[in-house]
């Protein structure tokens, strides 16, 4: 978590920053979010701290004011689907599995993703996925809008790289206030 409030400040600090890309580099595994057990073990207090922690580094990380890309191929489960929804855009290889399990161990998602899923996919699709903790392909979240493109497996970084290449195409102050506008409004 402190590595990537580091990066966002450093992005923040880089005003030739146009797009940042949000990839792993374990296959198969795009963020398969927090350790439950672990959290099981925590405080109420410590669960607490550790909530708030990740609301706020995921906040920062949505509002970068550069336009943002998780790169999904394979599992983006719990905190690491919340990681992909504080993106703006989310593109899957076709092997990807996204979902929210937290409530079938009876807890909620700690990360925003209660707010930021009904967002994107409506509150009725939110719902249904948060309270079923049910997991969806790639195709289905294109569908649903849970993702802009899915891809053949192990293609979803080029892309990625595709599409940044073309947002970095277009004038970098009308693409930050594209964003402000559509995050904030004017």
């Amino acid at each position: 978590m402190r590595l990537l409030q580091d990066i966002v400040k450093k992005i923040e600090a880089e005003a030739a920053a146009k797009v940042v890309l949000v990839t792993s580099s374990v296959p198969g595994v795009f963020c398969a979010g927090a350790d439950l057990k672990e959290r099981k073990l925590m405080s109420s207090s410590g669960v607490r701290e550790y909530a708030t922690s990740l609301r706020s580094t995921f906040s920062s990380f949505e509002g970068l004011p550069i336009p943002t890309i998780a790169v999904i191929e394979g599992a983006a489960l719990g905190g690491g689907l919340e990681l992909a929804l504080s993106c703006d855009l989310r593109i899957c290889g076709e092997t990807a599995t996204l979902g929210l399990p937290e409530t079938g161990l009876a807890i909620i998602p700690g990360a925003g993703g209660t707010q930021r899923l009904p967002r994107v996919v409506g509150r009725s699709r939110a719902k249904e996925l948060i309270f079923t903790g049910r997991r969806c392909n790639a195709t289905e979240a294109v569908t649903m809008g849970l993702a802009n493109y899915c891809v053949p497996a192990g293609e979803a970084y080029d892309k990625a790289l595709e599409l940044a290449r073309e947002i970095t195409q277009k004038g970098p102050l009308g693409i930050r206030m594209a964003k402000k506008a559509i995050d904030r409004g004017f």
